[in-house]
């Protein structure tokens, strides 16, 4: 009798190795599949197929071994409190296992929605982030449930918790909902040039719990706490539009006629707007004259470019062209000169006494 029971369970825990084996073999066979789909849904251009594929590539093994598990279980016809146990663990590694999954999908299509939203260059951490940590700690909650804890009391010392953990990282939360804050009410948004009014200017890389990164002229990053953009004065060069007007200053010498001079500026301007990469084509061309110097007179010209970074260019090729264009027309350059005017009277007057 002894030897029949040891012969039986020994064939048990044979039968539930098989089965332990052959959800094994699911699962590599899975894997492979899942990675396929993933590489051809990868290459097409719909995102939503791409998080679908993962999603299926990431439950495929876990589900496969974890349901292995339970048949082995079965099979070994365990006694009933340890079947319970065994399943109770089981169900909430598989809680476990979809939560992760479903907080890296769901992340997946916050991300790809604000890029939507925002354009190509929009690479906005902040949201898929919070999404993750919500749906993680959802998942980990109804895992407990599952395990047998009541979580009533626990979601009661999670808001005292809270409460103190809040005091404690005022700094980091000031910083997490000024974040949200700025994305919600899209003062600034990745790509946009912004500068502060202490400084600190460039395009805006990324927006993150803590901070925001921005990528300097000169190819640097400036990381900007996200609570000094609540408390500092900030000019956006991407609002309301892309495009923006560009002002080259500039002299030229009093013997000069202006009319003729301001048909030149014009001629110029038209010339570098329809050339130079950046310039608006269609854009009017201001000339504006706006003070007498000491030996010159002073205008601006008022020029278009489509993004904060072309002005420079464009200012460069319309001082070039323009001091090409006065030298060939013969226009006087300005040079800086004082005129010394002697009172004779007055001298004849000094030598009398």
């Amino acid at each position: 009798m002894h030897h029949a029971f040891h012969g039986v369970s020994w064939e048990r825990f044979v039968a539930a190795a098989v089965v332990m084996v052959a959800a094994l073999a699911i699962a590599v066979v899975l894997r492979v599949l899942t990675a396929r789909l993933f590489r051809r849904a990868g290459d097409t251009r719909w995102a939503w197929d791409d998080l679908a594929a993962r999603l299926v590539r990431d439950l495929a093994v876990p589900v496969a071994l974890l349901t292995g598990a339970w048949f082995a279980a079965k099979t070994l016809k365990m006694p009933h409190g340890t079947l319970i146990v065994t399943g109770r663990v089981l169900s909430a590694a598989t809680i476990l296992v979809f939560s992760l999954a479903l907080a890296r999908m769901i992340a997946g299509v916050v991300t790809s929605v604000a890029s939507a939203r925002q354009g190509t260059a929009a690479n906005v951490t902040i949201f898929a982030n919070i999404t993750r940590v919500l749906v993680m700690g959802i998942g980990i909650l109804i895992m407990l449930q599952s395990l047998g804890v009541s979580i009533t009391p626990l979601l009661g010392a999670l808001g005292v918790g809270g409460l103190a953990v809040a005091l404690a990282l005022q700094d980091t939360l000031a910083n997490l909902f000024a974040g949200v804050h700025v994305l919600a009410s899209k003062t600034i948004e990745p790509g946009d040039y912004i500068k502060l009014a202490t400084g600190q200017e460039g395009y805006v890389v990324d927006i993150n719990w803590r901070n925001t990164s921005i990528r300097t002229l000169s190819d640097n990053i400036e990381v900007i706490p996200n609570q000094r953009f609540s408390d500092t004065i900030l000019t956006n060069y991407h609002r309301p539009a892309q495009d923006m007007s560009v002002m080259v200053y500039a002299k030229v010498a009093y013997d000069v006629d202006l009319d003729r001079v301001e048909k030149l500026l014009v001629k110029v301007g038209k010339d570098v707007m329809h050339d130079v990469q950046g310039g608006i084509e269609d854009a009017n061309v201001l000339v504006r004259f706006d003070d007498f110097n000491d030996s010159t007179v002073g205008f601006h010209v008022i020029l278009r470019s489509t993004e904060f970074g072309d002005q420079f260019e464009i200012k460069h090729q319309f001082l070039k062209r323009l001091h090409r264009v006065l030298r060939e027309e013969g226009i006087a350059p300005p040079y800086w000169h004082h005129r010394v005017v002697v009172d004779e009277t007055a001298r004849k007057d000094e030598m009398a006494l």
